[in-house]
């Protein structure tokens, strides 16, 4: 699999990013450290997860954290890893309080550096923002956590960019390290809007300001919950069922056009629907690094194929040029 380097950082992550959301929880301990190895093994190096990431069910807490720092204690692989964690994220059930002062995200990124038994973390993420408090101070407090060498760079994820613009300007002008990437909800698929305000949607906006930037975008639900990947057919999708319902709020007139067009560009290249997913963002012109949530090692396997698919401009274009 091949790796890139974020712009601006000494980070060379894999173009694939493994997802560990469910890890602890839904997906064992057991398999986890499977999935690991069989990643690396693969060319991966990237691991994504969040202090927050296991919560919403009862019993422990931050298992997927907990999980990854087991699994790099008993491999000893830690400098191997280029490894991502998030902090500030509200508490589950009070989502409209925000918690970004500086003492919620020194005290969560104390909390991962202890779960994960590092005393570093590679790239730290912000999992939401709070408009109301001003990026000056948010960008003070994580570049203050740079120089302790408690993290090496730091994004944003759920912003919106003229909360990243205006973050940068200033980092720019106090001579500070700014956001290094962007991650949001993005994939082939068009979303419509959410129940949840807190959350940001890749959009005609905000790709532009990536197209202009060349800031790095770390999609998650980069491949619309299996949407794309030939579990669905159009028959399918027909009418609301039990075996669509993950997937169901999708299945409007532009994204069914485009699950026809991926299957046709996969027949004709001989790549999974998975791998013509994740390659049309891995085809934009600034580093795009696809979060790929695996449960099973042939879903780990299709993904990583993924990071060697070079989508020819021809089926690029198409795919970006639907509209409903």
């Amino acid at each position: 699999m091949k790796s890139r380097t974020i712009t601006g950082t000494d980070l060379s992550p894999s173009v694939i990013c493994l997802g560990t959301a469910n890890f602890g929880e839904t997906v064992s301990r057991e398999l986890s450290f499977e999935l690991m190895d069989r990643y690396l093994d693969r060319g991966g190096n990237f691991l994504d997860t969040a202090k927050v990431y296991s919560d919403w069910v009862p019993g422990e807490r931050s298992r997927s954290e907990k999980v990854i720092g087991e699994w790099m204690k008993s491999r000893g692989n830690r400098s191997r890893i280029v490894l991502a964690t998030k902090g500030a994220h509200p508490e589950l059930d009070t989502m409209h309080i925000p918690r970004m002062s500086k003492e919620e995200i020194v005290s969560d990124l104390e909390h991962s550096l202890q779960h994960l038994q590092t005393d570093y973390i590679d790239l730290y993420w912000l999992h939401r923002d709070d408009p109301e408090t001003p990026v000056e101070v948010i960008i003070d407090v994580l570049n203050d956590q740079v120089r302790q060498g408690k993290i090496r760079c730091f994004g944003c994820s759920n912003w919106r960019s003229e909360r990243i613009e205006a973050a940068q300007q200033y980092a720019r002008d106090k001579g500070l390290q700014g956001f290094a990437a962007s991650q949001t909800k993005w994939s082939l698929a068009s979303y419509s809007a959410g129940n949840d305000p807190t959350l940001v949607a890749m959009d005609e906006k905000e790709l532009a300001y990536h197209e202009r930037t060349g800031l790095a975008a770390i999609p998650y639900n980069s491949q619309a919950n299996g949407f794309f990947s030939g579990r669905y057919t159009l028959d399918m999708l027909k009418e609301p069922s039990e075996a669509n319902k993950k997937v169901w709020k999708l299945c409007n007139e532009e994204n069914l056009r485009k699950l026809k067009l991926v299957e046709e560009i996969a027949q004709r290249s001989g790549l999974t629907m998975t791998q013509v997913a994740l390659g049309y963002l891995l085809a934009h012109p600034f580093p795009v690094f696809p979060i790929s949530g695996c449960k099973t090692a042939a879903q780990l396997d299709d993904s990583c194929a993924a990071g060697d698919v070079m989508l020819d401009p021809e089926a690029f274009e198409a795919l970006r040029g639907i509209r409903a």
